[in-house]
């Protein structure tokens, strides 16, 4: 079970990581969200980050340019692409880039996973549909699992959205995802709590298992 922590922020946020060495730590680079950080500042924490942890870097309908720009900068190991960027964007970007590129789904209805099956994409990752005017995760929320196919998902999937100590046992048994994501499920008034984090990694079997 991979074990990606996003939103990291602060000095102390990648000391906790170093500490309970998740699989990979999200950098956000959308200016709207609280957990915005610059590429500046994500290259500066990327240096205390232990190697062995995967640097991912999260954009929403951003210019390839600037995802080029900022991959470069940090650097980055996986581009997850977070808003509405189509085949012909991810096209795009994969011929300036060997980065590998993660999709965000927000998942509506099973079609919408279907349609993201076909993404030149190396991986999804499942997360809540709002209805919210520029709420692109980070809701809290928890997705509606029975809407993954029967059949299952051709590419391997993280799931993510409102996942925390006390659910994420039960949802994993459910829906064996290749991975989770998990933000506000590890922090405490909107900051990171280690604690949080050992228990994530302690339920998940992180890198361990």
């Amino acid at each position: 079970m991979k074990v990606k922590m996003c939103g990291m922020r602060r000095k102390e946020d990648i000391a906790y990581a170093n500490e309970v060495k998740p699989d990979a730590v999200g950098y956000i680079f959308f200016p709207k969200s609280k957990r915005y950080v610059t590429g500046q500042q994500a290259k500066e924490f990327d240096q205390d980050l232990d190697q062995d942890i995967l640097s991912v870097g999260v954009f929403v309908n951003e210019t390839i340019e600037k995802v080029i720009e900022i991959v470069n900068q940090v650097p980055l190991d996986v581009i997850q692409l977070h808003g509405d960027e189509d085949h012909n964007y991810i096209e795009q970007l994969k011929q300036q880039t060997d980065k590998e590129i993660w999709k965000v789904v927000r998942v509506k209805d099973t079609n919408d996973i279907k349609e993201a099956e076909k993404l030149p994409v190396d991986k999804l990752l499942l997360d809540t549909f709002t209805e919210e005017k520029d709420m692109y995760g980070g809701t809290g929320k928890v997705m509606n699992y029975n809407l993954i196919p029967k059949e299952g998902i051709s590419k391997p999937f993280f799931i993510a959205g409102g996942l925390h100590s006390n659910n994420i046992k039960e949802i994993i048994k459910k829906v064996h995802p290749y991975g989770i994501d998990i933000s506000s499920g590890i922090e405490t008034d909107g900051y990171k709590d280690l604690k949080k984090m050992k228990e994530i990694m302690q339920i998940t079997g992180g890198r361990h298992e």
